[in-house]
């Protein structure tokens, strides 16, 4: 692929306007222009230049450019709105075949069948669909599909949550089952005048590293996912008052303990024997 094609081609923001494209509030979409800000998310992917990135929601292309730029050996894009496409096909083009858009809604993908062996994952997610997206990422890469690294843009309190531990305020659900099949950590936070239309909130870019040794320690992480939902759901209650009957001891637990106050490794015993 010729850098400099990529590189030739007009701003991300004047190609908006020869598209006649604007941010759709029923997809998230919040663009980011900021080259600086693009080129640091794709460089944060780990061995970038040996990896295939898939790429959701990839709007008006700036990250997608980006990714390209940094190397990436191959970029598969995922985006539901097709209004995007009159710019996508010019980054297509551009990219010598290192380039493949796919029209259709993230959530109903079947990555498994993209063609790809591994892949990582980089994306400033839709505010409206990125955590779920997450969560069943997180459950493919515990099933054993080879997800070599995630570096996502969230809102900065979905990012907390992600990396939180036991006993923080934000720990819930997506902390237990992140810390169990993964490594976390937030590389750096976003200012929310970085994007058009710009965003109440303030948000982060979180890497995720799926962890062999932790996965091959979780037989059915589906099942913490329940538990978790279920405690997590009245996580002021103390936990026998949600599940009943259970000798909460063989756990290490009293049963006054709140859903905060629990391990991921105690919900994923917890999990084995009472979903």
């Amino acid at each position: 692929m010729s850098i400099e094609k990529i590189k030739s081609l007009p701003p991300v923001s004047e190609m908006m306007r020869e598209a006649g494209l604007e941010p759709k509030k029923q997809f998230g979409q919040n663009f980011l222009f900021d080259l600086n800000l693009t080129g640091r998310i794709a460089r944060s992917v780990p061995d970038i230049e040996k990896t295939v990135v898939v790429e959701v929601g990839p709007g008006p292309a700036g990250l997608t450019r980006a990714l390209l730029l940094a190397g990436a050996k191959q970029v598969i894009a995922i985006e539901k709105d097709k209004t995007t496409e009159p710019i996508l096909s010019k980054i297509v083009d551009s990219s010598d075949g290192k380039l493949t858009v796919i029209y259709e809604d993230a959530l109903k993908v079947d990555f498994s069948k993209l063609g790809i062996s591994e892949y990582a994952i980089c994306s400033n997610l839709p505010y409206n669909v990125g955590t779920e997206l997450f969560i069943n990422w997180l459950l493919r890469a515990a099933k054993g599909e080879h997800i070599k690294s995630m570096t996502l843009m969230f809102q900065r309190e979905v990012a907390q949550r992600i990396v939180a531990k036991t006993g923080d305020s934000q720990y819930g659900r997506l902390g237990v089952l992140t810390a169990l099949v993964a490594d976390a950590k937030i590389l750096f936070d976003v200012p929310n005048t970085a994007f058009v239309p710009r965003p109440k909130v303030q948000s982060a870019v979180v890497q995720v590293i799926p962890n062999k040794g932790k996965i091959e320690r979780i037989e059915d992480i589906e099942s913490v996912g329940r538990i978790t939902a279920k405690l997590f759901g009245q996580r002021r209650k103390m936990v026998r008052g949600i599940i009943p009957g259970v000798e909460w001891e063989n756990f290490g637990l009293t049963g006054t303990e709140r859903a905060e106050e629990i391990s991921p490794e105690t919900f994923a015993r917890m999990a084995k024997i009472l979903v």
